[in-house]
């Protein structure tokens, strides 16, 4: 990524909408909104009260901090949006998707489903097309996005993307790292673990 960005007021957060995920998962998504609201910075995310997604947006509202959720319409009865906090509700994931990205200046992905892995990939997509260089940072426990690196690895290696494709994202393993690498701080200033430092 290299250096802070040019701005840095909102945060988009891609994480699962999973009642059953890994208790310690949820704990980190909550960790998470109370660390951007500690740091003044807006939480965007999916619209939904359930899951990893309930669990930050809840805690950055409880915490103080500004909170934007983004869910089609669909949705709504599925991922039941806090009522608590500003919710926009659109006709359609694309739409979604596009209001999540315009109203953010950096995106952090916690773990997450298909849904998250597709939101992701068209986030780096982007990237790679220079069609945007805003911030985007892994939180990685225990190697859970380990396998979406190693492809990215060899999809560089068997030369179908260029290597510079692996400098768009950092990758951490503790949610406090989120927010400074988020400022243009090196994972290599936090990380113990050299999986999940910067892939080169």
């Amino acid at each position: 990524m290299g250096g802070e960005p040019e701005r840095l007021d909102s945060v988009c957060v891609y994480c699962s909408s999973s009642n059953a995920a890994d208790p310690a998962y949820l704990a980190a998504a909550a960790a998470l909104g109370r660390a951007l609201a500690g740091a003044g910075l807006r939480l965007v995310y999916g619209g939904g009260g359930v899951g990893l997604m309930g669990a930050c947006a809840a805690a950055a509202h409880a915490a103080g901090g500004q909170v934007l959720g983004i869910i089609p319409q669909f949705l709504v009865g599925k991922e039941r949006p806090l009522t608590e906090v500003e919710t926009i509700v659109v006709t359609s994931m694309h739409e979604r998707k596009m209001r999540m990205f315009e109203a953010s200046d950096a995106f952090v992905v916690l773990p997450g489903g298909i849904g998250t892995l597709e939101e992701v990939i068209e986030l780096l997509s982007w990237r790679r097309l220079e069609l945007h260089s805003k911030p985007i940072v892994f939180y990685n426990p225990d190697g859970f996005w380990d396998g979406l690196f190693e492809f990215f690895r060899a999809s560089v290696a068997q030369k179908l993307t260029p290597p510079e494709f692996l400098q768009a994202w950092s990758a951490v393993t503790r949610i406090e790292d989120v927010v400074p690498v988020l400022r243009g701080a090196s994972p290599e200033d936090f990380e113990t673990d050299p999986r999940v430092a910067r892939l080169t």
